[in-house]
């Protein structure tokens, strides 16, 4: 794991398509911008752990209407 330092205002960029910017700190929150291309999936490390613990449906669209899940 990498531990960097940032302050208000400073980035990271991440193989030279996704920034992570700190936008604002606050008592012992942070918050963070990302900017990454639309087929980067990004989630919350809790929601990620949800995902891989609860099964995986498929969604089927044919001409428009949801048809199976």
């Amino acid at each position: 794991m990498l531990v960097l330092s940032r302050k208000v205002g400073e980035k990271l960029v991440i193989d030279g398509n996704i920034t992570v910017e700190v936008v604002r700190i606050q008592g012992n929150r942070i918050t963070l911008g990302l900017v990454a291309p639309s087929d980067v999936k990004i989630l919350r490390g809790e929601l990620q752990q949800k995902q891989s613990q609860t099964p995986t449906a498929e969604l089927v669209v044919e001409d428009g209407l949801l048809v199976a899940c």
